[in-house]
């Protein structure tokens, strides 16, 4: 999958998250197991301390859930 500059602006001017922290958390995300909920759960806590926001046990829940069962949208660029 290939990002564009404009997909890194529209990340950094929605959430303050620069586009080289971005490329750090992803080559974190491909050196670990996806599908370890233990693994998921801490890079959702360190996105949401990255973001400023806080995410609820429950939305933790949902987004892992989404995850392991391949419920995440492959097209990025329309989420944004």
């Amino acid at each position: 999958m290939k990002f564009t500059d404009n997909f890194f602006n529209k990340i950094e001017n929605k959430t303050k998250v620069k586009k080289e922290t971005i490329l750090g958390l992803a080559e974190k995300l491909q050196q670990n197991d996806l599908k370890d909920e233990k693994t998921l759960r801490e890079i959702i806590q360190e996105l949401g301390k990255m973001t400023g926001k806080d995410v609820s046990e429950e939305k933790q829940q949902k987004i892992i859930d989404a995850v392991i069962n391949d419920k995440v949208p492959k097209d990025l660029d329309n989420l944004v």
